[in-house]
């Protein structure tokens, strides 16, 4: 039995089918990392800007699409599809660039919908104007807010404030998009405290989803050589799951959670190991809020029972 507000459900309720993201690489750049604002990036980025690394390979936005697509459709043809441009920073660059960008991906076969991964610097009324007025029944616009403390932010090189994710927030949400905000658990310098304060903060936006993330650490990365420094260690297991038995019920159950946990991308992943134990770590969740007789929402919106659109 779910205790949260899954993207499943979401889906479920709106279209009655099971809806797949499909990660697509466009290309992106960042202005963390081409020199606009530095050329190191954040201290948890790679070089695939946590991506699937297939648009580096050569591939084109269709190829990738039909890749993805088929391999899903083999084992459930009555699945609908929608885009996600996850790496890096989607709207950043020219706005003829995300036109164009917008418009290919609008006739991709199959696709009805997409989801836009950038940072809030990257917005303007412009951009916000063209994901708004997409032809598709279903636009998300997903924000790296990472942290609600700008001594944080300015710890792991953001390179943006708190006020610039209130501000893109808004202005997205003002528009009508549909507004999904990442937080990370377990950044450097963050304990738990602070952790739910940013969830706290976010859950006072008008988002219509947020993304929680445990901080894991790739290869490659600043971070990375701070651990093997031993300057930084990521949290235990038993940690972060007892850090979202507190957050999560601090969450309006409306609010639909992406994803609770980090998704490494093959071989990328210097630790912990546990953040690989995606579905054992959804379990070991589960049964924790289970135990403790605790829900999405039960100390905000949702005091006196589990929404039973939460689902099984």
């Amino acid at each position: 039995m779910l205790r949260w507000h899954t993207l499943a459900t979401w889906f479920r309720r709106r279209y009655g089918v099971r809806v797949q993201k499909i990660p697509l690489d466009a290309g992106a750049s960042c202005p963390n990392r081409d020199g606009t604002l530095s050329s190191s990036g954040c201290l948890f980025c790679n070089d695939e800007g946590s991506g699937s690394g297939l648009g580096l390979r050569g591939l084109s936005l269709a190829e990738q699409w039909n890749l993805w697509r088929d391999k899903y459709t083999a084992t459930d043809p009555d699945r609908r599809f929608m885009a996600y441009l996850q790496s890096f920073s989607n709207t950043y660059g020219p706005a003829d660039r995300l036109r164009r960008l917008l418009r290919e991906i609008a006739a991709l076969p199959g696709c009805m919908g997409v989801s836009v991964g950038t940072r809030p610097d990257c917005l303007d009324e412009e951009r916000i104007d063209l994901l708004a007025r997409l032809p598709l029944p279903e636009v998300w616009l997903e924000l790296g807010l990472q942290s609600s403390s700008d001594a944080t932010l300015r710890r792991v090189r953001r390179g943006h404030d708190a006020a610039a994710s209130v501000r893109a927030v808004r202005m997205a949400a003002q528009a009508g998009l549909l507004v999904c905000g990442h937080l990370m658990a377990g950044l450097p310098g963050e304990d738990y405290d602070d952790f739910r304060a940013s969830v706290d903060w976010a859950a006072a936006l008008p988002l219509a989803g947020l993304k929680l993330h445990n901080v894991y650490v790739p290869r490659g990365t600043a971070l990375a050589r701070l651990y093997a420094e031993k300057a930084y260690s990521p949290l235990a297991r038993d940690e972060y799951v007892d850090w979202l038995c507190g957050v999560l019920p601090r969450i309006p159950a409306r609010i639909v959670l992406h994803r609770i946990q980090a998704d490494p991308a093959p071989g990328e992943l210097e630790a912990p190991s546990w953040a690989l134990d995606k579905r054992g770590v959804i379990t070991d969740v589960r049964r924790a809020l289970a135990a403790r007789d605790l829900w999405q929402g039960c100390r905000a919106d949702a005091a006196d029972a589990r929404p039973e659109w939460f689902g099984g």
